[in-house]
């Protein structure tokens, strides 16, 4: 048996007495909440059943649907809890179950015209927990929300949908990456004019890497994709790539080689360069990395399927030297990160 399965497996049916005895068990693992942890999971879930076609996938995602969609709250939506939504296009394509559209529009309809926004128009990243962070921009919310709108458009084949996923895209890097390095600051608060503590987040460069050439894939065609975002892609990328360590992970934040590999963020910048090729906004040159950082996520799987080596859940943290003290624990989108890099890889038809 290959290392996939049982990542799947452990991200999905995986018993509570194999989630460890730490205070974050619950939230790390169980998969049965409306959030973006879970949500990562069933996107990723649905990557690995488009490209294996296993039915028993796609029961899995259904039945996690109907069992955990709350009633569409309007107003008291958040950014975070957009990400699950991400699947609905595929599941309307799939099953033409008219549920799926309509709910997927009511979400879309929130976002465009409900959704706090900062003052230079971007989402402001809003939470389940109901912390308030007033005016600030967070690179999560590229994969949380941003991937979503795309792929609304690409189902509905609307202009304005596609046009306000680019608008974010750009704004969001524009907003969060380093002149000096390419790469990404974790977040920026628009009333401070601030990054906050400044940190160049490994896994907040991560959602962004796998999130361009997923949103692009969607809205190439439907609307003008400016060649800054591409020009910006490429150059964060290559600083990426320029700091990756010798066992193809990178270290949790991506400018200190001295901080502990971060398994999540790793899978996810590998997947991205994977995605980034087959979209053409990367060159094949990128193909060696992206192979190198699968074979450290792979050394990171253990015999039961779980990913070792993710860190948890990280909100803007006060410090960059406290980035390097999130705990480390599995988590279902260190799982759902591992489990699309494998999958794209072989989609690619590419053997590690």
């Amino acid at each position: 048996m290959t290392s996939i399965e049982p990542v799947y497996r452990y991200m999905m049916h995986s018993p509570e007495e194999e989630w460890g005895d730490h205070p974050w068990r619950d939230w790390a693992m169980n998969v049965h909440r409306w959030d973006w942890n879970p949500g990562v999971a069933i996107i990723t879930a649905m990557e690995y059943f488009k490209e294996t076609d296993h039915r028993e996938v796609l029961h899995d995602i259904l039945s996690w649907t109907r069992q955990n969609e709350r009633p569409f709250l309007g107003e008291s939506m958040v950014i975070n809890s957009v990400a699950p939504f991400a699947v609905y296009p595929d599941l309307y394509r799939i099953t033409a179950d008219e549920s799926y559209r309509r709910t997927a529009m009511e979400v879309g309809h929130w976002l465009i015209e409900s959704a706090p926004r900062t003052k230079e128009g971007a989402f402001e990243h809003t939470v389940t927990e109901g912390d308030e962070f007033r005016e600030q921009v967070w690179a999560d919310t590229v994969f949380m929300a941003v991937v979503f709108l795309a792929r609304l458009a690409g189902l509905l084949q609307d202009k304005k949908y596609a046009q306000e996923a680019v608008e974010q895209l750009s704004v969001h890097y524009r907003l969060l990456q380093d002149a000096e390095t390419n790469m990404l600051f974790h977040g920026y608060n628009c009333a401070l004019n601030s990054h906050m503590s400044a940190a160049r987040w490994t896994r907040a460069n991560a959602w962004v890497a796998l999130g361009t050439p997923l949103i692009y894939r969607e809205v190439h065609g439907l609307c003008d994709v400016p060649g800054e975002i591409g020009t910006r892609y490429r150059a964060m990328m290559n600083a990426i790539r320029a700091v990756q360590r010798d066992d193809g992970l990178w270290p949790t934040v991506l400018d200190r080689p001295d901080y502990v590999p971060e398994t999540s963020g790793s899978a996810g910048i590998a997947c991205g360069m994977i995605h980034g090729i087959r979209e053409g906004l990367l060159d094949d040159s990128y193909r060696e990395s992206a192979l190198n950082g699968a074979a450290g996520v792979r050394a990171q799987i253990r015999a039961n399927g779980s990913v070792s080596g993710v860190s948890g859940g990280t909100p803007v943290l006060a410090s960059v030297e406290d980035y390097n003290r999130v705990p480390v624990f599995p988590a279902l989108y260190g799982q759902g990160l591992a489990l699309m890099l494998l999958t794209a890889l072989q989609d690619l038809h590419v053997q590690s």
